[in-house]
């Protein structure tokens, strides 16, 4: 059987002895779990209907209802199942797209519900059956390729909807996986305020300390100051100060840990900056043309990205 997730190609036969996935997405929106056999016990034509109802736009739940009633065995209760929503594609699609065939927010947002529907299912379908093939029939009957190539060239950024409006990213469907992410800063001062830091000798006390604790709780806080991270449940942070006197500069290397569904890079990154500006409050009594510099991710791992390490 080619399967394909369109009624007219999915070549189930012309008894509909099997479900189309149109069916299948008017089962879900009524909230109903038929079995194969209560499926066949349906008369054809009211399979006809059912399959029919779930290629409209909006799926007639009253008549799915009515029809599943005569069915043997009955329907089971379900929860009501939406179709994936047209403001962004589902992550667990986007990474099981083949090379070449990416899929734009435009062209998301420009699909019928059952085309939405039906990709999201071949996912599951080809990953059930180790066959990706079920996944690029779909889309080679759905997503024109030019489209497709137009989506690798030009992609909009995940955090735009169709219409260009911010969003955050669904990250509901990526599994967890271990995530670390190590960012460093630095803070240049003159040589004398690097030589009273490294003895101690300064006015407001535990600087280093001080900044160490600043840059964990910053991590903490980071989709508090950066509007489109998520709240990751940290496992570890971590904040090493360096000073070196001979440069007259501090390096802050912040590490941050979290087995979750998006990677630490911001809270490592938040972390370093607000470590080094705890760093220019606490010593700019004593130094006010310290400047922070560098800021920058120095490594990354987890992730469908892999892992990224940065060049010396």
């Amino acid at each position: 059987m080619n399967e394909v997730f369109l009624f007219e190609t999915e070549e189930i036969g012309p008894a509909l002895d099997l479900v189309p996935l149109a069916a299948r997405r008017a089962l879900d929106h009524a909230g109903l779990r038929l079995p194969l056999e209560g499926w066949r016990s349906l008369a054809f034509e009211d399979r006809r209907r059912i399959t029919r109802a779930g290629a409209e736009a909006v799926v007639d739940v009253a008549t799915v209802h009515a029809i599943v009633q005569r069915a043997h065995p009955p329907a089971l209760p379900m929860p009501l199942a939406a179709d994936p929503s047209p403001d962004h594609l589902p992550e667990g699609l986007r990474e099981a797209l083949p090379k070449g065939r990416a899929i734009d927010a435009r062209t998301w947002a420009s699909l019928s519900g059952l085309a939405r529907f039906s990709l999201v299912h071949c996912v599951r379908r080809a990953a059930k059956r180790g066959d990706p093939a079920i996944l690029a029939a779909a889309l080679d009957v759905l997503v024109p390729r030019a489209a497709a190539q137009d989506a690798d060239a030009t992609s909009l950024s995940s955090h735009l909807g169709p219409r260009g409006d911010v969003r955050m990213v669904d990250v509901a469907e990526k599994p967890p996986t271990q995530r670390r992410g190590v960012a460093v800063a630095r803070v240049r001062m003159r040589p004398e305020t690097a030589s009273r830091l490294a003895r101690g000798d300064t006015p407001k006390g535990e600087v280093l300390a001080t900044a160490r604790i600043a840059g964990i709780m910053a991590a903490k806080r980071t989709p508090e100051l950066i509007p489109m991270c998520h709240a990751i449940a940290l496992t570890h942070v971590a904040i090493a100060l360096d000073v070196d006197e001979a440069a007259a500069r501090v390096t802050i290397t912040a590490s941050a840990e979290a087995t979750d569904r998006t990677g630490v890079e911001m809270e490592a990154m938040v972390a370093a900056s607000v470590a080094a500006l705890t760093l220019y409050d606490m010593l700019k009594g004593i130094d006010r043309e310290m400047v922070v510099e560098d800021v920058m991710l120095v490594e990354k791992s987890g992730g469908r990205s892999g892992h990224f390490r940065r060049s010396p």
